[in-house]
């Protein structure tokens, strides 16, 4: 691992470090000064090489960087930050985005957990609004993008109250032959991930891997708890506690949704963003069956309605009576 940066080192002559923010497993994020244009802050992601690699296998790593983040670059959504710029100096790659204000809910949800309270159900769903337009609006890409590592550290609440999914540091572009990429390699945090990002690379993730990491999140906001790990949950069917048990205040239609998006089998989740959106909603005309201790959660199948049902049996009696009547009218005459 290369040393981060020192503040005060200008990149390309425009961006001066201002501040360190944190360091991953593939690198460091800064903060820093857009002295192009003034008064404008950015945050700058640092990636380093692979030096394990062979220079070949190294420059189609860099090459790979640059498609996708000129993908990144042209994405434009209110609650993603905006990425303006991606170069290369030496052995790191840079990816330029909007510096956001404000303090993630990790910062938010601990300090509830401080004061012995829990984040309130009401803007924990607020929040999870943003969030469904922001992961709808990845996934619907002509090429759609995969987030891979939400988690209440990722999402940062600007003084406006708009969240900002803000790391793109694990985003995967699902290619249209179904092969996935990715522009950095890792595997998330464990306890928002689900078992088929386990795979790594030959693992197959879509958007309901998303779905599983976005419903982790929440549960994680409404109990000042972190869900029982997915390889856990394999092993012990009991090992995911009941939210309600921890939290009573949260509701059960809540709960219900936030268990059908953390199916352990992608099969068994939401298809899509949008329909957790709807789950999670009031009255989301959800039918739960209790299986043991556990909740089945699945879309109510809406039986016609009576007066529906009451017009198909009369056409079928009339087309019934009108076949009778034929039969009638031919049978003397084939009796004679």
């Amino acid at each position: 691992m290369l040393p981060p940066l020192p503040i005060g080192e200008v990149l390309r002559d425009r961006y001066k470090i201002t501040a360190y923010v944190g360091q991953g497993g593939m690198g460091s994020i800064y903060q820093a000064n857009d002295l192009r244009l003034e008064g404008r802050l950015c945050a700058i992601k640092e990636v380093h090489n692979d030096e394990s690699l062979t220079p070949e296998a190294q420059q189609q790593a860099r090459d790979q960087f640059y498609r996708e983040a000129s993908i990144l670059a042209r994405l434009d959504h209110p609650n993603l930050p905006k990425v303006s710029d991606y170069f290369a100096i030496g052995e790191r790659d840079y990816l330029v985005m909007d510096f956001v204000p404000g303090r993630d809910l990790k910062e938010i949800m601990n300090e509830a957990k401080q004061n012995s309270s829990f984040l309130s159900e009401t803007d924990v769903l607020s929040w999870a609004t943003q969030l469904c337009g922001a992961l709808e609006y990845l996934h619907s890409q002509d090429h759609p993008i995969v987030h891979r590592d939400i988690k209440p550290s990722n999402l940062k609440v600007t003084p406006a109250g708009v969240l900002k999914l803000v790391d793109f540091g694990l985003v995967k572009l699902l290619a249209s032959d179904e092969r996935t990429v990715t522009v950095i390699q890792g595997l998330g945090t464990a306890y928002y991930t689900p078992l088929e990002q386990y795979g790594g690379d030959s693992g197959h993730t879509d958007a309901r891997t998303d779905i599983y990491s976005f419903g982790a999140t929440l549960y994680h906001l409404l109990t000042n708890e972190p869900p029982a790990e997915a390889k856990q949950r394999f092993l012990r069917s009991d090992a995911l506690k009941s939210m309600r048990s921890i939290n009573p205040a949260v509701s059960a239609n809540t709960e219900q949704a936030i268990l059908w998006a953390m199916a352990l089998h992608p099969d068994d989740r939401p298809p899509d963003v949008a329909t957790f959106r709807e789950a999670l909603q009031p009255n989301n005309n959800l039918l739960v069956r209790a299986e043991g201790e556990t909740l089945v959660v699945q879309p109510i199948i809406r039986l016609p309605s009576l007066t529906a049902r009451l017009d198909r049996f009369l056409a079928a009696a009339t087309l019934g009576l009108l076949l009778l009547a034929v039969l009638l009218t031919i049978f003397p005459f084939y009796a004679h």
